[in-house]
């Protein structure tokens, strides 16, 4: 997992010694340290892996788990631990050429033959993978996944973001996706379906993506009393059946 996720906050969370602060960021505080929290995140991020390499051999394919897109490099939030799409985009990304001479990858993470063996070992499809785009329909912005393609980054230019959400929701201090689509207070289906099909074409038409990472989160649902968009069921389904198809 690392790159993308810096090696020390990883270790740090697989060995329960994140600080108290960093604990109460991720939301989860003293029981972000208990084994069966570190598992479940790991699994986590598992199964959008093998998610991953599912749809590049069969087209489509499903985790229920997964979307954690607040967590950073560095640091989780909004009960979100590690980016397990910006790990799956690293991942099916991942080329030779991000090995540097010297046996390592230029996040200096990728020490020795058996990391790299692996690597080079792992399904990514029959054709490479150079581009991902991540379809966002949580009611949040996934503020941490688009720092993952910021400039500098090892997904910049590999990691393309398109994120629908309540403008006036959580996080207050935003991100930048490579595509941002704040929402106004009470959106309902009909103006939803049609900023998505606009915003979405643009996106795939731009990018080119060779997969796509859809986060299809329901707290749209006007039921959602947190959620500030109204979304009926029926319009989550268009919602989920378009971008599917």
């Amino acid at each position: 997992m690392t790159p993308p996720i810096q090696s020390t906050y990883l270790h740090k969370f697989l060995s329960g010694s994140l600080s108290r602060e960093e604990c109460r960021q991720i939301g989860f505080r003293e029981q972000t340290s208990r084994p069966e929290l570190i598992e479940r995140t790991v699994l986590e991020v598992a199964g959008t892996l093998l998610t991953a390499q599912l749809a590049l051999r069969f087209g489509l394919a499903c985790n229920v788990a997964g979307g954690t897109h607040h967590a950073e490099s560095n640091r989780g939030k909004g009960f979100t631990i590690l980016n397990d799409l910006a790990v799956a985009s690293r991942l099916m990304t991942w080329t030779k050429d991000d090995v540097g001479q010297q046996g390592v990858t230029h996040d200096n993470h990728v020490s020795n033959s058996n990391d790299i063996k692996l690597l080079s070992e792992l399904y990514r499809g029959e054709q490479p993978v150079e581009r991902v785009l991540v379809v966002d329909c949580d009611v949040h912005q996934g503020d941490g996944t688009a720092t993952f393609h910021y400039e500098g980054q090892s997904l910049h230019n590999k990691l393309f973001t398109l994120d629908l959400h309540a403008e006036n929701n959580w996080p207050f201090e935003k991100a930048r996706p490579t595509y941002d689509i704040p929402l106004p207070d009470g959106c309902l289906d009909e103006e939803y379906i049609a900023v998505l099909s606009t915003s979405l074409n643009k996106a795939l038409n731009e990018v080119q993506p060779q997969l796509v990472l859809y986060n299809a989160g329901v707290d749209p649902f006007h039921g959602d009393n947190l959620g500030r968009l109204s979304l009926s069921w029926q319009g989550l389904q268009e919602r989920d059946l378009f971008v599917i198809k």
